[in-house]
């Protein structure tokens, strides 16, 4: 998720405008890291899910199962964008942009809001109640929470077609998320030193 941050960040500052969509190589590497990073997403979630209390397996099966399908359709799409979007457009149909192009509106745009503004953020609040014990627990869970509002917020810019308003949601899932996966990382970690009882 670092890695495509940085990408991110650098394909945005090198737009003329905030307007364009973002170019090569920075949208073909983008499409490449989504397809590798939802998946491991998924088994974040899964980690998330054997970590957490009994009381609270109901919330984290939840959260897998919308991640699950965050990862299905995410993936989805930037498959096909990566790999035949580009030869249907070249072909000359009229209509291809409205399928294939990240420019609002179109149907892979907005299965791709769908993905991360919708099952991501439903996937970070089902998974804020496992952490709650602790200061870095409640600090996840606060991150969690944050993230999954900010993604929601995203889809203002959808009954708007302001898709500069849509940016509330990516500062959620790849700002805010990004810090969330990192504090899991250190969650998961500290769980696994935490020596065993002897009977």
């Amino acid at each position: 998720m670092i890695a495509y941050a940085v990408t991110l960040v650098l394909g945005l500052l090198s737009l003329e405008s905030p307007a364009d969509p973002i170019g090569d190589p920075y949208f073909s590497l983008l499409e490449l890291l989504i397809i590798v990073m939802a998946p491991l997403m998924v088994i974040v979630m899964v980690a998330v899910h054997a970590y957490a209390s009994p009381e609270t397996r109901g919330y984290s099966l939840t959260a897998l199962a919308f991640m699950v399908v965050l990862a299905g359709i995410t993936s989805s799409v930037h498959f096909v964008i990566l790999t035949v979007s580009r030869q249907i457009a070249s072909a000359g149909f009229p209509w291809a942009s409205f399928f294939f192009s990240f420019e609002w509106p179109s149907v892979a745009y907005a299965l791709d809001i769908l993905a991360w503004d919708v099952f991501f953020a439903l996937s970070m609040l089902f998974a804020a109640p496992v952490f709650r014990t602790g200061r870095l627990e409640r600090t996840v869970r606060v991150l969690m929470i944050a993230s999954g509002v900010l993604s929601l917020l995203g889809l203002i810019g959808v009954p708007l077609a302001d898709m500069g308003i849509r940016n509330i949601g990516i500062l959620g899932y790849v700002g805010v998320g990004l810090v969330v996966f990192l504090l899991l990382g250190v969650v998961f970690g500290r769980a696994r030193t935490v020596p065993e009882e002897t009977g």
